[in-house]
């Protein structure tokens, strides 16, 4: 399945506190159940004023769907096409 990385424009999000994050994961979480095993959430990355969250999905269309049902922005849907990491240099 593809693996994604969606950017979320939101201000101030890096200075959320833990107890809103939670809430935020919360409801991401519920909407991610009722769509079922075809879209999943791997991990997100807080900076300032954007998250940048790693999903496996069929298609950027279900990633909307789920951005549209939890209420979150998905400002730029990117398709991951290769990952490396340092070993890749060996």
């Amino acid at each position: 399945m593809p693996k994604f990385v969606i950017e979320r424009e939101i201000n101030g999000v890096g200075n959320l506190a833990a107890s809103e994050f939670q809430g935020i994961s919360q409801k991401s979480c519920g909407v991610l159940k009722e769509m079922g095993p075809q879209i999943q959430w791997l991990e997100s990355y807080v900076t300032d004023n954007k998250t940048y969250c790693v999903y496996i999905a069929p298609d950027a269309e279900t990633i909307l769907e789920h951005a549209k049902k939890s209420g979150f922005p998905a400002n730029s849907i990117s398709a991951v096409r290769s990952i490396i990491d340092p070993t890749t240099a060996e």
